[in-house]
């Protein structure tokens, strides 16, 4: 680059970022200020990770058009460094495009950039390499841990350090770390760290902050000197009480609840969180009486896209649909609870004039004809880049180089079962489901907490395939180290398992890339209660020349019982419409197109309804994610409580 383009270049970003300010905490008068005036926050979480880009605009838009004089993003560290030292900050992935973009929407950026996030994302936004070294603790002053986060961090914070706000950016505070007053290790010297490793890379004038429970246990392990410690409680519990514990930690100073509930997280199996509105809106407006910052958790949820959602402790993972009954629904739409919000915070601060954005408009394409490509097993030399691994115990995904998604384990029978023999996992070390099956033939599913044992039949020698699926690792609590894959021996009978061969599957490379073929035809199966976890594939055509297509759609899977769905090589998310409660996945209108055909592929992991006749699936303008689940589950993570609060 040329000395003349490089001082344009510098010209251009400076002018872009704006004037140098100030941004701090004045004790004596219990706020915060900006500029010297005194300054109050009403912002509103938005995860970029979770919203393709395109839509960026729209979604800050509206929340500024709420009222909102900030957001507040996590930053997940897996997202953008999947393996070491390869980083990825493009695309979807542009985190100093939406830092910017905030900014000339008019909005201040409360940033989070770990290392650890939870936010219900996989492993809390800690990348699963870190696993390598199996006894690594996680979130502590482990050696080998706090190498990666410097790493990481050094690599990180430069990059976000122009758009402070004293340097002329959004960025008015950062968060260190998350709720680590909830987190077992309680370690003091990590924190101090992580403060010592911000402060030389952003500076000593930037307000760092913590956030944790309404609550002086969450407190006593979270709060730390140099970093003003914050609160986070939902609505409809006592918020003179909650803010009572803040003071506790900051005798003086701005009240602050950094994350306000306007709803909350769901997972498999248990029915959709749904928060009233009137509760809502009637707590906020408590909060913004007492003069308090305020973020509301979530403003906009979005999607989990691909392999992406978390998982909570006993082991429940979260479906694809990060709704969280917010204001702004998964696909930005405007909701009840939007406007009510913006009433409640239009008595406090003037609201920007002009139109809202509206809610964008969705398509129904109708339904979609599938047909069977291969199965996993026949697909292997497509699915398989890397080729068999081969040892006497079975490996976990971190050992196979492999972080999300699924691997192939295949062993065979030792001896004849002529009677149903029980194949086990004593341990409990299938993470996190298993579908079984000997010679061609399904012969169950084992999963994690649920099922250690399924029966099966067979002449010694027969194969036995095993496919795993890592279905989102755990994101909060002490169990986040968590591995997956067989993680532990299968047994037959009495006897260990021995003579594994393993496939790693990169199957959305063989997606995007058309690899999988069709199946000869076969005679008909007979009857099962599974099929062979296989891939179909069906594809529709947009017509080009009509007004505003491709638009924002939902599809649905009617009789599909549970996988994983692509479209035009887009890692949709997960399928489970069979445990629910979500039944529809959003598909952005930005990954259809109106100039060639639009590819669905579908990986069904249980039982296609093909058997009976046509298989399809549909696309509709309406999205269910609340439909009725039978389930034993607890609800995890719960809201906070009066009694949080003693």
């Amino acid at each position: 680059m040329s000395l003349l383009r490089f001082g344009v270049t510098l010209l251009l970003f400076a002018y872009s970022l704006g004037e140098p300010g100030s941004f701090s905490v004045d004790y004596e008068n219990d706020c915060f200020r900006k500029d010297g005036e005194v300054f109050r926050y009403i912002s509103g979480s938005i995860h970029y990770n979770r919203i393709p880009r395109v839509y960026w605009k729209d979604r800050l838009l509206k929340m500024y058009m709420a009222g909102l004089n900030a957001i507040q993003t996590y930053i997940p560290w897996n997202y953008h460094e999947e393996s070491p030292g390869r980083y990825s900050f493009s695309g979807d992935k542009d985190l100093e495009y939406f830092l910017q973009l905030a900014q000339d929407i008019g909005l201040l950026v409360i940033l989070r950039p770990g290392p650890y996030i939870c936010g219900e994302w996989d492993m809390g936004g800690l990348p699963a390499w870190l696993l390598n070294k199996k006894d690594i603790v996680l979130r502590s002053s482990d050696p080998d841990y706090i190498t990666s986060v410097d790493k990481w961090m050094g690599k990180l914070l430069p990059m976000i350090k122009p758009y402070l706000y004293q340097n002329g950016g959004p960025i008015i505070t950062v968060q260190v770390e998350n709720e680590y007053g909830s987190y077992f290790a309680c370690d003091y010297n990590y924190m101090r760290h992580l403060t010592k490793l911000f402060r030389s890379h952003l500076g000593d004038d930037l307000v760092l902050f913590t956030t944790d429970g309404a609550g002086l246990g969450f407190l006593k392990c979270g709060s730390i000197q140099d970093l003003y410690a914050t609160v986070d409680f939902g609505p409809g519990g006592n918020v003179t009480a909650a803010f009572e514990a803040q003071r506790h930690a900051e005798p003086h100073g701005p009240l602050v609840n950094s994350e306000f509930y306007t709803g909350w997280l769901d997972h498999w199996g248990s029915p959709h969180s749904v928060v009233s509105t009137t509760r809502v809106a009637k707590s906020l407006n408590e909060i913004l009486s007492m003069g308090a910052n305020v973020n509301l958790y979530m403003f906009i949820g979005g999607t989990n896209f691909g392999y992406w959602n978390g998982a909570n402790t006993p082991f429940a993972p979260q479906p694809t649909s990060y709704d969280y009954d917010a204001p702004l629904s998964e696909a930005g739409d405007l909701t009840e609870k939007y406007f009510a919000l913006r009433e409640v915070i239009k008595m406090y601060r003037k609201i920007p004039e002009g139109p809202i954005p509206p809610t964008t408009p969705k398509f129904a394409y109708g339904t979609v004809v599938m047909k069977q490509l291969q199965t996993v097993s026949d697909a292997l030399e497509v699915l398989s880049f890397s080729g068999p691994v081969k040892s006497m115990y079975p490996q976990t995904f971190i050992e196979l180089n492999q972080a999300f998604g699924y691997v192939l384990y295949r062993t065979r029978l030792p001896v004849d079962c002529s009677t149903p023999t029980p194949l086990s996992s004593p341990l409990n070390g299938v993470h996190d489901r298993a579908y079984v099956s000997v010679e061609g033939v399904s012969a169950g599913i084992l999963e994690r907490n649920r099922v250690i044992s399924v029966n099966v039949t067979g002449k010694s020698g027969s194969q036995v395939d095993i496919l795993v699926e890592n279905m989102g690792r755990i994101n909060y609590g002490k169990s986040i180290n968590d591995f997956k894959g067989l993680v532990s021996n299968l047994t037959l009978g009495a006897d260990t398992l021995l003579g594994w061969t393993m496939y790693s599957l990169s199957i959305d490379e063989a997606v995007s890339q058309g690899l999988l073929g069709e199946t000869k035809p076969t005679a008909p199966p007979a009857p099962a209660a599974l099929s062979l976890p296989a891939f179909y594939g069906g594809s529709f055509i947009i017509p080009d020349g009509i007004p505003d297509l491709p638009q924002d759609t939902y599809i649905k899977l009617p009789q599909w019982r549970k996988g994983q769905v692509w479209i035009n090589g887009f890692n949709l998310g997960r399928y489970w419409p069979s445990r629910g409660p979500q039944v529809t996945l959003f598909v952005p209108a930005n990954i259809l197109t109106t100039a060639a055909p639009n590819n669905v592929t579908v990986l069904e992991l249980e039982e296609a309804p093909c058997s009976s006749g046509t298989c399809s699936v549909e696309f509709t303008t309406t999205p269910i994610l609340n439909a009725t689940v039978q389930s034993d589950l607890k609800q995890h993570r719960r809201l906070f409580t009066l009694d949080d609060l003693k």
